[in-house]
């Protein structure tokens, strides 16, 4: 298996045509292994998120190579693909935890497993495991308007790992949180990953979480620079 999870390569991203053309990202260069944790830190407007989107397959570089898990999908257009891709492969937890507020907890984890066609008996039981892992085994039947901020933002990891991706990308994802909620919160993640064995991009403005990752990389004037 290919251990490389990530790998962007004079990647830019721009806006417009002409003298009227923004250019958020100049030629972005990035590799992450399994297993690896890496930050993320750059002003608010620099392109944090337009560069998750481009990793995660949500939008198309202007030019450069995107690499997800070993497949070039730099050329890759086709909606289908790109869509099983990060059904299968790609992992999404953002600072709003989006979940679907007229289903359960567990339900809310079970539904990425019933899109990419497992059988509801064995989403349900990965589910419950994944809940256990968060700690919220017993807030597995609650809706999300029943749960605590921290309690919904941990259902969202769960979700975003229930198709066992080799790839997790975060966008502020304790940004919402008070600091003791966000420092279990980023354990529970932390945990989660390392048991999975994948590796993540985790866009933060909170430099203590930032410290406990393997490494950190900075946006700055649209290219990455070592943290």
């Amino acid at each position: 298996m290919n251990d490389m999870a990530l790998r962007l390569t004079g990647v830019t991203r721009s806006y417009g045509a002409g003298d009227a053309a923004v250019h958020v990202l100049r030629g972005v260069d990035l590799s992450l292994r399994a297993g690896e944790s890496v930050a993320l830190t750059a002003p608010s407007g620099a392109g944090k998120s337009t560069l998750l989107h481009i990793a995660g397959l949500l939008d198309h570089a202007s030019a450069g190579d995107v690499e997800v898990v070993g497949r070039d999908m730099s050329a890759e257009r086709s909606d289908a693909v790109r869509t099983a891709m990060r059904r299968r492969e790609i992992g999404f937890v953002y600072q709003f935890h989006h979940l679907m507020q007229e289903f359960s907890a567990l339900e809310n984890v079970m539904l990425p497993q019933l899109a990419d066609g497992a059988s509801a008996r064995d989403a349900s039981a990965r589910a419950g495991l994944l809940l256990d892992l968060m700690g919220l085994s017993h807030r597995a039947a609650h809706r999300p308007a029943e749960l605590s901020g921290g309690e919904q933002q941990r259902v969202a990891i769960a979700r975003a790992l229930a198709n066992r991706p080799r790839l997790l990308l975060a966008d502020e994802p304790t940004g919402n949180l008070d600091p003791g909620t966000s420092d279990k919160v980023f354990d529970v993640l932390r945990d989660a990953l390392a048991e999975a064995g994948a590796a993540a991009l985790i866009a933060t403005h909170n430099a203590e979480l930032a410290a406990r990752m393997d490494r950190r990389v900075v946006l700055q004037g649209g290219v990455l620079i070592a943290g």
